[in-house]
Formats: structure tokens, sequence, C-alpha cells
């Protein structure tokens, strides 16, 4: 799956570990969780960090929810959980691995 790349052109937030926001480990960097977006530092800006895709998690028996033990992450109109470095987001009877 690639991610768009969308900067966030307003942004004058620097993120860092003590900003406040919630980090997101995604790979080979951090996003940081911001007012339902999630930004990564690109070149000298913020992007908008978005799967460029639908990938399902096959295979995924556990259900998240409030009392689940992974953190929540305000997502658009939706909450992802946080689960061994992925975001996982419900969608149409299955998880979204994003």
């Amino acid at each position: 799956m690639t991610a768009l790349h969308q900067e966030h052109a307003s942004h004058t937030h620097t993120h860092g570990p003590d900003c406040g926001h919630t980090q997101v480990p995604h790979g080979d960097h951090v996003d940081y969780a911001h007012d339902g977006h999630l930004h990564r530092e690109h070149a000298g800006h913020w992007d908008e960090c978005e799967p460029g895709g639908h990938t399902a998690h096959e295979g995924h028996e556990h259900q998240h929810g409030e009392d689940c033990g992974h953190a929540r992450v305000l997502h658009g109109d939706h909450v992802d959980y946080l689960h061994d470095g992925h975001r996982h987001a419900a969608h149409d009877g299955h998880w979204d691995d994003h």
C-alpha cells in the first residue's frame, strides 16, 4: 500500500515527542495524530499521511473497542486503533490495516 503525498500547507506546529499529540509508529517514521489527521514530516514540511489504497488485515480475530487495551486515534470520521505498529480501522465487517 502506498501513501498519498498531500502537503499540509498551513501547518506551523512542529511535532515531536513532547508536543502533546499521539505518536503513531508507521514503518520507518512516526506520524502524529492532530485534529483527526495524521501528520508526517517530509522535506521540511508536514504531509497528511493517508493510505493510498485498501488493505484488509487478514486473520485479525481481535475486536477493537473502548476497553480493548489499544490506543485510540481519532481519524476523520472514525477511530483507528494502534496495534503492533499498525492502525486498524473497522470496514465492512473486517479490520483495515493502515
